[in-house]
């Protein structure tokens, strides 16, 4: 937000003490120049941050050697002129290096604009530059700090002294849940690289600092990779020493108070904890986001950092996170992976990582992506697409989608082309279980040939992506996907004998064949089956209901708080050996990573109880803050340090599937499948640079946008503009109707057929305005009647398009409007 000027600003220059001490509107400042140049005092919103002989400072610090303007051969001047403050002559170094600071502080309303010229006197190489630094007074402080590209600092993961964490980010936006306090703290240094670190120091304080410069800042870990961006116990420098040029430089830090609560509320939510909701949003869901261009599902505090590119909800992770900055960092990074991560030939590499210990041997590039030790996980090519494809729907952004075309193009069809036998499954590069190598995401299950997995997460990509194609004007590839696609699916549901994945005997889809045609993973490896169903493989409504049955039967029985990788054992050597017994690891351990699938099937069967699943999982973040990789399946314990973002998932399922809450590339689709308790949820979302509202009861859904409230009984579409509703009914693509008003209107569907379309109008302000209506998709060239309550209006006949264009006057009472054939 731009900087402003307070209307009232204090500031006292005690000249004996040698301090200033100024305030605004929500923040009190003492800075100190006896000797030194720091800020030693700062609160916020009567939250004190920092108290001590540190706080905010400038540090060099050499090969041996720290210099800091917290010592100072002699006091700086200071002038104070027009609500401004300016510390010149800040001079530290040593005998053969002096570094010269000039400090301009500006007070604004809830802001403080600290600007910092430096001068040096020869170029240098430096250890690590903290430009500025803040010392916050404890780790515990804040929660945590959103980057500018949508990743978070959470401080809970900092579990140690000494915990490090470097990002590439030119603001921290600081908060606390539990006070509401937020503060931003931007860099503005044009045309320089900007790299943060977040530190955990041996006193147990939270040190963040700034770093800039006109070249990369690598980090400075590991020994010919140089990736790591977080260090457990082994110091506060995260990068690799960087070179400051002779001469003056210049930056600027903007440091203001934002109300937290305010500006990241998601509604009201009856029947849920709405606090746990936004926290589980805020922390675990962003965690998987390691640095700009580097988004995942397993978090930046995992020993490793691991990335895997075979994740296809990482873009879906979006729509509930739903923070603007995570798209737009999340673009940024698909743009990358484009660019980095995808070989000539359209195979995607399936992972990144800090060091290359997971990587088969010499299969990786230097960018730090590779295939993965345990094989080929194929996955990693739909994946792609259907993350492009998701992030797109998010943001409607044409030509950004545009730029992904030939990538994505290139992902699927080396895929498509490993369909060797033309039947419609593609196969892997292993043909058995025998050659103990994986597949996909359930990396040590030595799944090969014709994976159902990986087909299932193919048919979702070939979907999505041919909507995309035909959007983009080229039919001819969309008909081909959507024609792959259908032939996969057909396949697909075929029972084992003939060919498919459909068991009949474990009523349950296997999850891989090997080339020999013996059928593996029977035992209803959940995310297989529920893939089949969420995906809209399986649209046999008895197979659902089986299988949903069976799994939550199982679930009772064990009394488990969430859906585990499978239900029963995988079989003698269909995994590595330390999986048995069962269960272990992937061989039936916890996995909450499938939750937003697990919620949507259940929602769409009986959703009382994917709402069971989600309450569990709120109250186990309340336990544990869902900081782990898995849990076990006899104590339901977390176990495993390879943390996953993926842990939120069935809280994305809770918005996705329970609220129905769908951004698509054209509209705003609402599809709703809540229960009794949850009627009289409202939640606050962004969508397009609105702000929206959305109100849900037991078959009536509203959403408005502070001009126009639109509700209906059923699963509909909306699009805002200023002085203009897009109305689609259903799940159409095709508008239904416009209105167009420049005033506040309201509009109930009361019923929408061929046979009568009706709906009410009120308006809001004691002026009449006229109400232009255009009604799509009628029957071209026919006659139609218009009526208003039950009064008729006028005659009027569609367009050879199907189109009916008339106009109602607005009045502050509900008035029925219905358009019915002759």
């Amino acid at each position: 937000m731009p900087f402003l000027r307070a209307q009232y600003i204090s500031i006292v220059n005690d000249t004996n003490a040698k301090q200033v001490v100024f305030s605004n509107a929500k923040m009190k400042v003492r800075l100190n120049y006896d000797q030194q140049a720091n800020i030693s005092f700062l609160t916020v919103n009567g939250q004190e941050l920092i108290n001590g002989q540190k706080g905010i400072f400038s540090e060099i610090r050499l090969k041996d050697t720290i210099y800091s303007t917290l010592h100072l051969a002699k006091s700086p001047s200071v002038k104070i002129a027009n609500n401004t403050i300016i510390l010149s002559d800040i001079q530290y170094g040593g005998p053969n290096l002096s570094i010269t600071e000039h400090w301009t502080l500006t007070p604004g309303d809830s802001a403080i604009k600290l600007s910092i010229r430096r001068t040096v006197p020869r170029d240098i190489e430096v250890a690590q530059l903290l430009s500025p630094a803040i010392l916050f007074r404890n780790i515990n402080v804040w929660d945590g700090a959103f980057q500018d590209y949508g990743g978070l600092a959470w401080f809970y993961l900092f579990n140690q002294k000494l915990d490090t964490y470097g990002t590439h980010s030119r603001s921290a936006k600081f908060w606390n849940s539990k006070t509401g306090n937020g503060l931003n703290v931007v860099i503005d240094a044009p045309g320089k690289e900007v790299a943060t670190i977040y530190s955990r120091t041996a006193n147990d304080e939270l040190l963040w600092s700034a770093a800039e410069a006109s070249q990369n800042i690598l980090p400075r870990y590991d020994s010919g990779t140089n990736r790591r961006r977080y260090l457990r116990g082994l110091g506060t420098n995260v990068w690799a020493p960087i070179k400051i040029n002779a001469g003056t430089s210049e930056q600027a830090i903007t440091i203001s108070y934002y109300d937290f609560k305010e500006e990241y509320d998601r509604g009201n939510f009856v029947g849920l904890n709405g606090a746990q909701i936004s926290d589980v949003l805020n922390t675990i869901a962003r965690i998987g986001v390691i640095d700009k261009n580097h988004f995942g599902g397993n978090s930046w505090h995992t020993p490793y950092g691991p990335i895997c590119l075979h994740e296809q909800y990482i873009g879906q992770m979006g729509l509930a996170i739903n923070d603007p900055v995570y798209l737009k960092g999340y673009q940024q990074c698909l743009d990358f992976y484009r660019d980095n991560a995808i070989k000539p030939d359209g195979r995607v590499y399936s992972r990144w990582a800090y060091t290359n210990e997971d990587a088969m041997p010499g299969v990786f590039n230097e960018k730090g992506f590779y295939e993965a030790q345990w094989g080929y996980l194929l996955d990693a090519n739909p994946d792609f697409v259907t993350n492009v494809s998701e992030l797109f729907d998010q943001t409607g952004d044409k030509s950004w989608i545009k730029t992904h075309q030939l990538s994505c193009e290139k992902a699927l069809d080396w895929l498509l082309e490993r369909d060797r036998d033309h039947n419609g499954l593609v196969e892997m590069m292993n043909d058995s279980m025998q050659q103990k190598k994986s597949s996909d995401w359930i990396d040590i299950i030595w799944a090969s040939y014709e994976n159902a997995f990986v087909n299932a997460k193919l048919y979702h990509a070939l979907v999505l992506w041919a909507n995309i194609e035909k959007q983009l004007g080229n039919i001819g590839r969309a008909k081909y996907y959507a024609s792959f696609a259908q032939q996969l699916k057909s396949s697909f549901n075929k029972r084992t004998e003939d060919g498919g994945f459909w068991d009949e005997e474990n009523q349950c889809y296997v999850h891989w064949r090997d080339k020999n045609g013996s059928v593996h993973g029977r035992n209803m490896v959940t995310p297989v089956n529920f893939m089949a169903i969420g995906y809209g493989i399986c649209d046999d409504s008895s197979r659902i209901r089986t299988i949903l049955d069976r799994i939550e039967a199982k679930m009772e029985e064990e009394r488990l708080f969430f859906w585990p990788l499978c239900m029963t054992s995988y079989a003698a050597g269909e995994g590595q050996d330390w999986q048995y017994p069962f269960p272990n690891y992937e061989n039936g351990d916890i996995f909450l990573s499938w939750g937003a699938l697990g919620v949507k099937v259940y929602a769409a069967y009986k959703p009382e109880i994917a709402l069971k699943y989600v309450r569990n999982v709120l109250d186990r973040y309340a336990k544990d803050g869902l900081a782990y990789q898995r849990y076990g399946r006899i104590k339901q314990e977390g176990l495993g340090d390879d943390i996953l973002s993926g842990n939120c998932l069935s809280v994305v399922g809770l918005y996705q599937a329970i609220y129905g809450i769908n951004p698509l590339y054209n509209r705003f689709y609402l599809d709703p499948h809540i229960t009794d308790e949850l009627a009289g949820t409202s939640i606050k979302y962004n969508y397009r640079d609105q702000k929206l509202k959305i109100d849900l009861a037991v078959d009536r859904y509203t959403i408005s946008n502070g001009q126009f409230k639109i509700t209906d009984n059923k699963a509909f579409g909306s699009f805002f503009r200023k002085n203009e509703l897009t109305y689609f009914h259903g799940a159409n693509e095709s508008a239904s109707m416009k209105v167009l008003v420049d005033n506040k209107l309201g509009i109930k569907l009361r019923s929408w057929n061929p046979a009568a379309y009706s709906w009410s109008q009120t308006g809001q302000g004691g002026t009449k305005k006229k109400v232009t209506y255009q009604l799509m998709q009628l029957k071209p060239d026919n006659d139609y009647r218009i009526f208003i309550n039950d009064v008729l209006y006028r005659k009027a006949k569609s367009s050879r398009d199907g189109t009916l264009l008339f106009s109602v006057n607005q009045s502050d009472k509900e008035g029925e409007i219905a358009v019915t054939i002759r």
